[in-house]
């Protein structure tokens, strides 16, 4: 596998770095004896499967499974087995569906599908109890009045659909479910009043394609609108509009995002620049500050560190662009179920033509 800018061999090096990091329990922390948080985890035990590292995926899995809440959620950070972050993210709860219906698509083990039913069964119960009337999904279980974030709902939606695509396989049935993901799609693309305004990042501006949620025109001219704030030509996309901060991560998100609406001249320009960030052992720095620099001229790495999911998305990208097999369209969604369909209505005291 080749994504025009990384050899096989390069690929499977960054795989590897990947793996390194990973403890003897299964858990995957950003960087050695860091912290880890699940949905990073699954974003780096997802690189583990493309690279074919499929028991140590199996093993960050098994890692989430022990340590699953009996309401269904995990907290949002651990350093070893201590919880260092006991906030309750139900964008960080829900991945755990999405990476468990990515490595039933690369290994094909219905039994593992079977045993990991019980943890998506209860992740998507609790995930979906603060969803509100309107669809939106508040981001904190443990503080639901905080409001709602596009990125996470968006996430969300893909693991949703995740999450059905498991319970179809097993024969289970959850029509409720599918309405849940019709209307949280109604509320990520016609009531951006619902959320927070996140909108100076740049993952509020391509998470709702990334989730799936806009195809077509309506996502193509999402991308143009916000290009020419996050993307920094030469070097990849911006974190944040207004600091001159270049993350890796960010960018192969774009990518992805492009590549899921047929976007892939773009997307693997894109995918060219962001190789400066590549270091010598096959993982990648998080990201630069390139103030008062352009590119050709090294500015200044804004970490020390190679984080596993920064890689990770690094190998996602690469995949989504030359992989093959069932999880190369993961992001695309293929081999989704999409859920049903909800009638958009306005919020209360909302004007309706203002809301869509």
């Amino acid at each position: 596998m080749s994504a025009g800018c990384l050899t096989a061999r390069e690929l499977r090096a960054t795989v590897e770095a990947i793996a390194w990091v990973q403890a003897a329990d299964g858990r995957i922390a950003w960087v050695p004896g860091g912290k880890a948080d699940p949905w990073n985890m699954v974003e780096a035990a997802m690189a583990l499967d493309v690279g074919g590292r499929h028991v140590e995926a199996a093993r960050a899995y098994a890692w989430l499974a022990r340590h699953q809440l009996p309401a269904g959620g995990w907290h949002s950070y651990y350093t070893g087995a201590e919880v260092t972050d006991p906030t309750l993210d139900t964008n960080v709860t829900a991945y755990v569906a999405a990476g468990v219906w990515h490595h039933f698509l690369s290994t094909g083990d219905d039994a593992f599908l079977r045993a990991a039913w019980p943890m998506v069964e209860a992740l998507v119960e609790y995930v979906l109890a603060y969803q509100a009337p309107t669809g939106e999904i508040a981001w904190r279980a443990d503080d639901p009045a905080d409001g709602a974030l596009l990125t996470g709902s968006s996430s969300v939606h893909h693991s949703l659909r995740c999450a059905l695509a498991v319970a179809n396989r097993v024969g289970e049935e959850r029509p409720d479910w599918e309405l849940a993901v019709g209307a949280l799609a109604v509320a990520i693309e016609h009531r951006p009043h619902a959320f927070l305004d996140k909108s100076r990042w740049a993952m509020d501006w391509y998470y709702p394609i990334l989730g799936g949620v806009l195809r077509g025109e309506a996502a193509l001219a999402r991308i143009d609108e916000g290009w020419s704030t996050f993307v920094v030509d030469g070097l990849g996309v911006r974190c944040v509009s207004d600091r001159p901060w270049i993350t890796a991560a960010e960018t192969c998100e774009l990518v992805m995002s492009l590549d899921a609406i047929g976007e892939s001249a773009r997307a693997r320009e894109l995918f060219g620049w962001v190789q400066f960030l590549r270091h010598d052992d096959g993982s990648y720095w998080c990201g630069m500050n390139f103030e008062g620099e352009r590119f050709g001229r090294p500015g200044q790495y804004f970490t020390h560190d190679q984080p596993t999911w920064n890689s990770a998305a690094v190998v996602l990208a690469a995949h989504a662009l030359d992989g093959d097999g069932p999880t190369a369209g993961f992001f695309r969604g293929e081999h989704l179920p999409v859920g049903l369909a909800a009638t958009p209505t306005p919020a209360a005291g909302v004007n309706p033509a203002a809301a869509f």
